[in-house]
């Protein structure tokens, strides 16, 4: 008798291996797409993954959908490790009713999310999903409703992750929006509120799924994607880096990685990146690898906004966020599109305990009436509430141009920024020295006969009084002008320093950020 019974157990856990059946793993495969199973054999460290829920199952009889049962009811999950470390996953299954989401299928989902605050562990979403399930009507819509729920608990506890792999349309988008990093596939993730029939039907629009919501639309104009991988492996491969600069939730540092590069290091060539002419372009990345711990610049929002950088690397084995200027790109000015990058980037390192480092060149907040009537006032204004909100350690160079209302927002002083250093060619101003001047001389300069030569004087007197680094630096608000060959050991050192910082502020439930 109890054979019977174990030898059914193993006929029901391998029919719940093959989800939608062999037929349709199948055609998952001749799409090119990898099954849910093996997404997260290629996520986890091998022999790690503990499933749960695996012989869950709908419970719906409409529409025939007693002869459409299959175990996993579209979502597999479960926890496992990845470089050693605990992480919860689940992955919709397409193979099962095109990866729609049930009411059992959601509560897998929330489940695991529960687990993954209640142990402080990440989570992370694999996306291939064909939206609601039709047949179940209001129940599935409160599935997703609950999955947001929890996607807000556990915002700021566990860092969520989500990679889109395959579709996600109308409701099930805005789970992988509210996760703090995203990862989409090229020609295989898609995320949209309303598909393009929908599109042509009402404005009469005609675009592809790949233009409307696609992984090169989203990595490099709505923002969405903050990393874009070539395959299903690139993809996981980002998730496991990602996760290596991170902690496990937001009561644990980073984690810490031997240092093998000289933490007293000197780049005697570093300040032959910038140019002599301010106005000419170059890649702050070029300062960023020059100062890290070998070279390693982990790149977020690489595509998006590319004027400011933000990512991760190490300072003598220690984890931190980048947030830099470059001038590369508008000539490192801000504007709304990187306002929003940098703050968000800035607010998750600050619930997660990882240091910011600031460098900075930028001309100001990029002018013209596209921006203004954006919305720059309303969104530059949070890269400034993220800069004042911060209490982690924070240490901000200034490399070039700091110059009005930008030169705050990056992280000076007087947002509570720890440790300010500047370069000697750091020039801090409430304008550069030839805009003052015609503002300040309008009148001289109208009268002069040689006012190209009036000009070229006034501009030197306005840089020396002005127009350089040791005006902040005598008033404090530069703590040290440094020489740039050391500007690694100085970073180093700087953090060092504040390793034992404690968060201070007055209790209240919450800001008003401007949203």
């Amino acid at each position: 008798m109890h054979s019977k019974k174990i030898d059914e157990h193993a006929r029901v856990v391998a029919e719940a291996a093959l989800g939608g059946g062999e037929a349709r793993i199948r055609a998952q495969h001749e799409k090119g797409k990898l099954t849910a199973r093996e997404r997260i054999g290629i996520l986890l460290d091998g022999g790690t993954f503990s499933e749960v829920d695996q012989l869950a199952t709908h419970h719906y009889h409409e529409y025939g959908m007693q002869d459409k049962k299959f175990h996993t009811d579209g979502v597999v999950g479960g926890s496992g490790t990845i470089n050693g470390r605990r992480a919860f996953v689940f992955a919709y299954d397409f193979t099962v009713l095109g990866g729609t989401l049930s009411q059992m299928g959601a509560k897998k989902i929330t489940k695991l999310m529960r687990m993954a605050v209640s142990t402080g562990c990440p989570i992370i979403g694999i996306m291939d999903s064909g939206g609601a399930r039709i047949q179940e009507g209001i129940m599935s819509l409160d599935g997703f409703a609950d999955i947001f729920y929890h996607n807000q608990a556990a915002s700021g506890v566990v860092p969520q992750i989500t990679a889109s792999i395959g579709p996600s349309a109308g409701g099930s988008v805005y789970s992988p929006a509210m996760t703090d990093f995203v990862v989409m596939v090229e020609k295989a993730g898609s995320m949209f509120v309303t598909g393009p029939d929908v599109v042509k039907t009402v404005l009469g629009e005609e675009i592809s799924f790949e233009d409307l919501g696609g992984a090169a639309a989203h990595g490099t104009k709505s923002g969405v994607a903050h990393f874009v991988a070539r395959n299903e492996y690139e993809c996981m491969d980002r998730i496991r880096r990602l996760l290596s600069f991170i902690p496990q939730n937001s009561g644990e540092g980073p984690p810490a990685a031997e240092c093998r590069d000289d933490p007293g290091r000197t780049e005697p060539g570093l300040a032959g990146i910038l140019p002599e002419n301010a106005q000419q372009p170059y890649d702050m990345k070029e300062v960023i690898t020059s100062v890290v711990d070998g070279g390693d610049f982990f790149e977020v929002h690489e595509g998006f906004a590319p004027n400011i950088v933000v990512g991760y690397a190490r300072l003598g084995g220690a984890s931190v966020g980048i947030v830099a200027n470059n001038p590369m790109h508008l000539a490192g000015a801000l504007d709304i599109d990187s306002s929003n990058k940098a703050a968000r980037f800035i607010r998750f390192n600050d619930a997660f305990n990882i240091p910011i480092v600031t460098l900075v060149d930028t001309p100001g907040y990029m002018p013209g009436s596209q921006q203004e009537h954006g919305g720059i006032i309303r969104h530059g204004s949070k890269l400034l509430y993220a800069y004042c909100e911060a209490t982690v350690p924070r240490v901000t160079l200034v490399v070039g141009k700091a110059y009005g209302g930008a030169y705050i927002a990056m992280g000076s002083k007087n947002l509570r920024t720890d440790v300010n250093l500047a370069w000697p060619t750091a020039r801090c101003a409430v304008l550069g020295g030839e805009a003052a001047v015609g503002i300040m001389f309008r009148k001289e300069l109208a009268a002069e006969s040689d006012p190209e030569g009036l000009r070229r004087r006034l501009v030197s007197e306005f840089t020396e009084k002005f127009d350089n680094p040791y005006v902040a630096a005598s008033h404090g608000t530069v703590d040290s002008v440094i020489d740039p060959a050391s500007t690694r050991p100085a970073l180093i050192g700087a953090l060092r320093m504040l390793a034992g910082k404690r968060r201070e502020g007055v209790r209240r439930r919450h800001g008003n950020i401007n949203l």
